[in-house]
Order: C-alpha cells, then sequence, then structure tokens
C-alpha cells in the first residue's frame, strides 16, 4: 500500500509529529511505500534545524532527517506556512532578503500542490494532529 502522510503539529506541543514518525516506521518495516510527508500549519516546525532538545530528550527534527536519508523519504515543508513561522530555505531566505536559512537536512519547501499531488498517488492519505 501506498501512503501519504501530512503532519499538522509541532514536535514537541502534542504527540502528532512522534505518532506520525513511528506509523512510518512502522509502515516501511512492513513493506509499505510512504510517497511524502507532508508538514503543514505548525507541523513546519518539524523541519527546521535550530531545534536543540535537551540531551535527555529526543530530537524529532534528527529523526525525521534520519529516516528520510535511510529510506529516500520526500520530506515537504508548506511554503507559506513556513515563512509565517520563519523557516527558510536557502532560496527562500534570499529571495526574501535573509541573512540565514535553518531548513534541516531532508526537508524541502514546497507548495500546497505537493499535498494534493500526494494524495492523489497514495493509495491512503493519513493526516496527524488538527
Amino acid at each position: 500500500m501506498k501512503f501519504a502522510l501530512m503532519v499538522n503539529q509541532g514536535p514537541y506541543t502534542y504527540q502528532a509529529s512522534d505518532t506520525a514518525y513511528h506509523f512510518v516506521r512502522a509502515a516501511l518495516n512492513a513493506g509499505h511505500e510512504v510517497v511524502r510527508i507532508f508538514f503543514y500549519h505548525d507541523g513546519v516546525n518539524n523541519g527546521t534545524r535550530m531545534t536543540t532538545p535537551p540531551q535527555d530528550d529526543r530530537h524529532v527534527v534528527n529523526r525525521w532527517s534520519d529516516l528520510a536519508h535511510q529510506h529516500k523519504l520526500d520530506l515537504v515543508v508548506c511554503v507559506a506556512a513556513a515563512q509565517r513561522r520563519g523557516i527558510l530555505d536557502v532560496d527562500e531566505a534570499r529571495r526574501h532578503g535573509k541573512n540565514g536559512d535553518n531548513l534541516a537536512p531532508g526537508f524541502r519547501i514546497s507548495g500546497l500542490g505537493q499535498l494534493i499531488e500526494a494524495g492523489v498517488e497514495a493509495d491512503r492519505l493519513v493526516v496527524f494532529g488538527r
């Protein structure tokens, strides 16, 4: 089965991001395909490399980056939601005259069309968070 996911909440506010991460791992381990993971609303905060949790806590952003690297996953951060929250890749930072970017490795910024495309391509679109 092909899954697409939408994550709507940040990494440490609620359990949506952790649950989505564990869902993806379980789906991949069971032999399913993950078409794309789309981060929207406060979920875009999963894609900032500036997150620095305490040493004894899980590093949610690094988990996503590592999983994307291991399994060639497409982690897409909504451009409009990201800009509102100060999350920029190199191109967006340059375009808006900012002096730095903060998108974590393995993530990319794109628009809602990527969510629509994933929903069409996947057998199931699973939403985590409100």
